[in-house]
């Protein structure tokens, strides 16, 4: 902490910034690019990925660090989290960053920011944390920790404006970088697909514990419907070594001879590739959304996290692309619904019927155009505001 402390200059704008996961550091990475334009001399520094290092953000912790999801799998890490948060505040106290911006994860972002704002610091969080769906009592928490919410989709900034609690639509800056009209066939030559073979990607998450609860019914489904399709190409993209470690551990067990191509950081281009995806709720459901691509969702929790998660959810869909259209253009399988046999017969329709592809296509292109709004400089634009003002 110290050696980078001493890196932090007090006549240039300091701007700090948390992100989680993978999905956050996309966000941050982009956002220090828009800052920069406005703040060129800024130092950027916090917590972050690869991609918002590779922007020149000064990393004080790992980003796995954060990277844990839900309730019963939080408490056995408590201990180190609750570390992190003292030792970061610690940090950013000393410093004072001119503002704090938390990426997503609110439940280590929101006291961070609840505490720095008390101690003058200017906070915003960026990526609405899901108080229209349970827990509504936290926006009034939300108001009093940040002096600005950034959120990625119209409907939040709506429920916002509600209460009074300062928020600006930005849209998705996914959105921004992907095409209206992705090359399919361009992405599989990219990858050395048959282009004219259709195409499942296999693409159970980010986080570990996602990959261990969905891998193996994915697999199998995978190997029914090649069995159905016997030109059908499969493909699956692991955000890190480590997790494709873990992808294959469960590919020996559940189907070692299925033959699945198998890329590592190469999520965009797999998604624009395939012509349907097995794919974990969550950011890449969008991705898949902007890719054009025909998917089924499913998730999957430990079962304490499913007892209490479902006592305080209230969701007619839990996947973007259906929470965006307010109906479900997707399948959506949770918990015990995911199977085999379920899994199959939502799939088989999407890689068969060109008719449903061209619906999907449709439906997912309006939505596209709905959230393309510069998210990126509108982002930084409204941290500029919450600086100044």
């Amino acid at each position: 902490m110290s050696e980078l402390q001493s890196k932090v200059d007090p006549s240039v704008m300091k701007i700090a910034l948390v992100a989680g996961e993978h999905s956050g550091d996309i966000l941050g990475a982009d956002l220090i690019r828009a800052l920069k334009q406005l703040y060129p001399n800024a130092q950027f520094y916090g917590i972050g990925g690869e991609r918002m290092k590779a922007q020149g953000f000064q990393a004080l912790f790992d980003m796995e660090e954060l990277a844990v999801m839900g309730i019963v799998e939080v408490l056995g890490r408590l201990p180190r989290l609750l570390q992190v948060r003292k030792e970061l505040l610690a940090h950013l106290t000393a410093t004072g960053p001119d503002v704090f911006i938390g990426i997503d994860a609110p439940d280590f972002n929101i006291p961070v920011e609840l505490k720095l704002k008390a101690a003058g610091i200017k906070t915003v969080h960026y990526v609405s944390p899901s108080v229209w769906a349970w827990r509504q009592k936290r926006i009034f928490k939300i108001a009093k920790a940040t002096n600005m919410v950034l959120a990625l989709l119209p409907f939040e900034k709506a429920f916002y404006d509600k209460f009074d609690v300062p928020c600006s639509f930005v849209g998705h800056t996914l959105a921004d970088q992907m095409p209206l009209q992705p090359d399919k066939t361009a992405a599989k030559i990219e990858l050395g697909l048959k282009p004219e073979a259709p195409v499942l990607a296999i693409m159970p998450g980010s986080r570990t514990n996602e990959i261990k609860l969905l891998a193996a019914d994915y697999l199998l489904a995978a190997q029914e419907l090649q069995r159905q399709q016997p030109d059908l190409q499969l493909i699956c993209n692991m955000v890190t070594e480590q997790k494709a470690q873990v992808f294959n551990q469960i590919k020996r067990q559940v189907a070692p001879d299925l033959a699945v191509q198998l890329e590592i950081g190469k999520a965009r281009s797999t998604l624009t590739a395939a012509d349907a995806v097995f794919i974990a709720s969550g950011t890449a459901t969008l991705e898949a959304m902007l890719a054009k691509t025909a998917m089924v969702v499913g998730y999957k929790m430990n079962w304490l996290t499913h007892q209490i998660a479902k006592r305080l959810v209230k969701l007619k869909y839990f996947s973007l692309p259906n929470l965006l259209a307010d109906q479900a253009l997707v399948t959506e399988l949770l918990q015990d619904q995911v199977t085999v046999d379920h899994l199959v017969k939502a799939m088989a329709p999407l890689l068969q019927d060109q008719d449903a592809q061209r619906c999907c296509v449709s439906s997912f292109t309006q939505l596209h155009q709905l959230i393309r709004c510069n998210a990126s400089e509108q982002a930084a634009a409204a941290v500029a505001k919450v600086i100044q003002g």
